[in-house]
């Protein structure tokens, strides 16, 4: 049994870890400090939980936010006291925006230490405003059986919260008193002769094996489509119209096929095609999807399609697309929407004419049973169908006869080539609408993960490299600029274990402020706006002791991405040219799907 009876701080900090462990924690992100080497030691001397050491706390904080993505399972987070928590402060907000469980424990002065000038104290009560799930305070360590108790039980609950109702950041604040090291007390060492571990620790279990929480947990009815087992007062979707979609946004479910299957059980039980985000599974598990139409964003810009597709009902699974396109077609369409849902967030920034399930897809498609479509929803559904086909046809063409270094045909060549189940992290900005424009649907099982909570590109580089820690070798598709934010995660290297390859797609500034009207004006636009920075990557990462190299061809670039390699991280630099690149976009993407009008 770790617990640690050397004092009071390390016997109450040693009972934290050793609930949490029983809870179901598996990893602890350590940040460097003083006031918080109680909670160091208890869990580097934990033999079940792996701790990590991270000198910079939002690199830390990012690369915690990666190991909880993928394994749907809450991370610690633990920093000394000061401004060291507020670096914190970005994957906190991403962390609740998105969903992803982390418990952060900042370590504190106690409150005769507060106020009065001393050093590093700053009021650290609510330090992440109202983004956390739950915040408290802990109460300052004590050998007490009951104040050991109710560290036990708060633990409990902080683990739950982070989990249930929607998963989430719960902030612990722990004010601790000296000795902070491990200076033994005569008194504490006593108690290891009376604790009985056993008994303390008998009602602490693990909640559920994988950590992952239950479709249910919201608590709403799930009888959304008619099905044997439906009354006719349940609440149903509008299965009567033949001019209908299923839309599927940015999604990173716990069991991916089982949410394709889903997806395919719902799609074949109303008719309807499913427009797939290029950052949900589904176009990786195309087999699955007989319905999927992956190029809705270029379909879209053709003005007469886009009129001819209009629907009448709207099904959504979670959040809306990236896609602009999208949007603006939805907004000057006003379908019905029904967008289904558990977490009880509003996810309709249209406004539109919309009704919210609060219940999972996989629910849904559980309890619907299949209905024959009319000719007229078989029709519609076909024109989906027809366009998807001709204008993929043309993109895969188009990529195909590239030959120049073009970022948007990264997007698609990733698509082509990755080993099967590969996690790949995509940044903001660029990448990930590239993804969604150009990702071709096959079956190679890729595992897409993101920061779309918040849309920023902090962290991008820890959180790859928390995705791809322990995991099969992994891919990370960035841009210059998101990767320079974020370099201090190659710090991560020594502790890193897997492998990270990022394929770098360096312009030299920010390629998505070309696609934006402000390109247009006659502004400073290249120093405030596209930022260029004009840094040697190949010093850069040799400073960090990790593998560069620059590509010059397509095929040079795949074989480098498969196989991929074990361990280790490197970075793949793709140098391209941002203006040419703006104005191809600008010449390509409304040409794909022209021909459909006429």
């Amino acid at each position: 049994m770790p617990i640690d009876f050397t004092n009071t701080n390390l016997i109450w900090t040693s009972i934290l870890a050793e609930t949490l462990y029983r809870l179901g924690l598996t990893t602890a992100i350590i940040c460097p400090g003083s006031r918080s080497a109680p909670l160091a030691i208890a869990f580097a001397n934990h033999p079940q939980i792996e701790a990590i050491p991270v000198l910079d706390e939002r690199s830390a904080s990012f690369f915690a936010l990666g190991i909880a993505r993928q394994s749907h399972r809450p991370v610690v987070l633990v920093c000394t006291s000061g401004t060291a928590g507020a670096n914190f402060y970005p994957a906190v907000i991403e962390a609740k925006e998105s969903g992803v469980p982390l418990i952060i424990l900042t370590a504190d002065r106690p409150p005769e230490l507060r106020d009065c000038n001393a050093g590093q104290a700053i009021d650290q009560h609510k330090l992440y405003g109202q983004f956390p799930n739950w915040q408290t305070e802990l109460a300052i360590p004590a050998l007490d059986q009951s104040l050991l108790g109710y560290l036990r039980q708060t633990l409990i609950q902080a683990w739950e919260r982070a989990l249930y109702p929607v998963a989430g950041p719960v902030h612990l604040n722990l004010p601790l008193r000296d000795p902070l090291a491990p200076i033994p007390q005569a008194h504490a060492h006593s108690l290891a002769s009376t604790f009985n571990s056993e008994d303390f620790f008998a009602a602490v279990s693990l909640r559920q094996e994988s950590g992952v929480p239950s479709q249910e947990s919201a608590g709403f009815p799930v009888t959304l489509l008619p099905s044997a087992h439906s009354g006719s007062a349940a609440p149903s979707l509008p299965l009567t119209s033949s001019r209908g979609i299923i839309i599927v946004g940015p999604v990173q479910p716990a069991a991916p096929e089982a949410f394709c299957n889903a997806i395919a059980h719902l799609a074949q039980t109303v008719g309807y095609p499913v427009l797939a985000e290029g950052l949900t599974p589904l176009r990786n598990y195309a087999n699955l999807i007989p319905n999927l139409v992956s190029s809705y964003d270029l379909i879209l810009r053709q003005p007469t399609l886009a009129a001819k597709l209009a629907p009448d009902v709207v099904i959504r699974i979670g959040e809306m697309p990236t896609s602009k396109q999208l949007r603006a077609w939805l907004e000057k369409t006003q379908p019905l929407q029904w967008v289904i849902d558990p977490t009880g967030r509003n996810l309709d920034p249209l406004h539109g004419k919309t009704i919210h399930l609060r219940t999972s897809v996989e629910t849904v498609a559980a309890l619907s049973v299949a209905l024959a479509p009319s000719e007229a929803a078989i029709a519609y559904c076909n024109a989906w169908l027809r366009a998807e086909l001709r204008v993929r046809q043309a993109i895969d063409q188009t990529m195909s006869a590239t030959s120049d270094l073009r970022e948007s045909k990264v997007a698609w060549l990733l698509s082509q080539v990755l080993p099967t189940g590969t996690p790949l992290f995509i940044s903001s900005s660029m990448p990930v609408r590239d993804v969604e424009c150009f990702w071709s649907p096959g079956n190679s099982r890729v595992q897409p993960f993101f920061n779309r909570g918040a849309n920023g590109i902090d962290g991008t580089l820890s959180t790859a490299l928390g995705i791809a820690h322990r995991q099969q070798s992994s891919v990370m598709l960035t841009g210059d600029l998101a990767l320079l934010h974020d370099t201090n995660g190659f710090l991560l290297r020594p502790h890193f274990s897997g492998h990270l390859t990022i394929v770098l797609i360096n312009n030299n500034g920010g390629g998505i402020f070309e696609m934006l009207p402000i390109a247009q004006f006659n502004l400073p636009f290249e120093e405030f706006f596209a930022t260029p920075q004009a840094i040697s990557f190949a010093k850069l990462c040799a400073t960090y002791a990790v593998e560069h190299e620059r590509i010059t061809t397509w095929h040079q670039l795949e074989q480098r991405l498969n196989p991929l390699p074990s361990s280790g991280i490197r970075v793949l630099e793709i140098q391209t040219d941002r203006k040419a690149d703006a104005q191809w976009r600008q010449n390509n993407l409304g040409a794909f799907a022209a021909e459909q009008g006429n």
